[in-house]
């Protein structure tokens, strides 16, 4: 039975080309740490990590310096660096109403922090202009997720990010499940910070990702992690400078050659083309749903309002019963459940139930899709 990997937003999988084999040279030829040692191979793995920093600075149309790009451990990382480097008792932050548990739980750690989620509807989109209102004088911060992991729904960025400018609100943007998957412009955006992974759209490996951040954004924020940076060795502070400031400790180097190494296949592509050929999976996956009895479809409709994160409501079958068929009797690899998003799934109208989520990627077909909706109608006329 072949097996059909839709399950993307949680990693993607397989990743392009090359990115194994570029771990792999690191490891078995390179070696070498970063920022500490000054033989050849130290630097010439440096020059890798500067490369990555540069690719990410393009893919987003980054205004600052490389230098401000931040390698992380993963996108759960930097929106803890987000939230509770920058946040103080007394201060206040708007999220939306389908923020991943990766910014609620940090938020909710924090003593005398207050926030309010701006509402969506049940499609998952918010309206921008329910975003004024719930403005206070000690309002500092407006995180949002800008496509839901649940249900592909995608928020106006760009009319949030405007609304944060004319009040003088910080605007960061978890970008999970938006990067390499839609265009970002980090300028026009008029973000603060923007929180990437490297294993999910961007075609990576796990266990690294990137947070760019604005200058005056950067200054402001305190380092969660202090240690050695290989940088200003002769004193026992961190250094003020990025990216040493927020980079204490061995970097993930087996992850940046393999994230440099995918970002140059996004390059070669272009996230356009990347776009146009999820958009199409997820037209003929949405249009094929279209009449059958006993799913409903969560998020919206409108192709572009939305990514290709699929999540399906069986009315007549338990959830985790579903995936278990998918996999077992038709090869179709899901994820089931709350995804983590407890709160997203509260608005679109699922807890506690969940879905069943069918989530594309770059190296998914119109055969795969017509597998998957065969195998879902089967069971759910079943």
């Amino acid at each position: 039975m072949r097996t059909i990997y839709l399950d993307n937003a949680a990693t993607s999988f397989p990743k392009p080309a090359g990115v194994s084999a570029r771990m792999k040279e690191y490891l078995d030829s390179v070696g070498a740490p970063i920022n500490r040692s000054v033989y050849g191979a130290a630097q010439d793995a440096g020059l890798v990590a500067l490369s990555l920093r540069e690719r990410l600075a393009r893919l987003f149309a980054f205004p600052e310096k490389p230098t401000h790009v931040i390698l992380t451990p993963g996108a759960t990382a930097g929106l803890n660096l987000i939230l509770k480097g920058y946040l103080r008792p007394g201060d206040h932050c708007l999220v939306s109403a389908m923020e991943h548990n990766a910014v609620m739980r940090p938020l909710l750690q924090l003593t005398g922090v207050e926030f309010d989620r701006i509402p969506c509807d049940a499609d998952g989109l918010l309206d921008p202009a329910a975003i004024p209102p719930l403005i206070r004088p000690n309002t500092r911060l407006c995180l949002i997720a800008h496509a839901s992991n649940v249900c592909g729904t995608v928020q106006d960025a760009e009319a949030i990010g405007l609304i944060c400018a004319e009040h003088g609100i910080a605007f960061a943007l978890d970008a999970a499940q938006s990067a390499g998957h839609l265009p970002l412009d980090f300028g026009k955006l008029r973000l603060s910070a923007l929180c990437v992974p490297g294993h999910k759209g961007l075609l990576g490996p796990s266990g690294i990702g990137a947070l760019l951040l604005r200058d005056d954004f950067a200054q402001a924020l305190t380092p969660l992690i202090a240690g050695g940076t290989g940088s200003a060795s002769d004193s026992e502070f961190l250094p003020n400078y990025l990216p040493d400031r927020f980079e204490s400790g061995t970097p993930n180097l087996p992850g940046i050659y393999g994230f440099e190494q995918a970002l140059h296949f996004i390059e070669e592509t272009g996230i356009e083309a990347l776009r146009a050929h999820e958009r199409a999976l997820t037209a003929r996956f949405l249009d094929g749903l279209f009449g059958m009895p006993g799913i409903r479809l969560c998020g919206t409709r409108d192709l572009s309002r939305r990514v290709g994160v699929i999540a399906l409501d069986f009315k007549t079958i338990d959830h985790a019963e579903a995936a278990y068929r998918l996999e077992h009797e038709f090869g179709i690899l899901t994820r089931c459940g709350l995804h983590c998003a407890p709160a997203a799934h509260k608005t679109l109208g699922t807890f506690p139930r969940g879905s069943v989520r069918f989530s594309l990627g770059f190296a998914n077909t119109e055969d795969d899709v017509d597998a998957a909706l065969a195998a879902i109608r089967n069971i759910s006329e079943g």
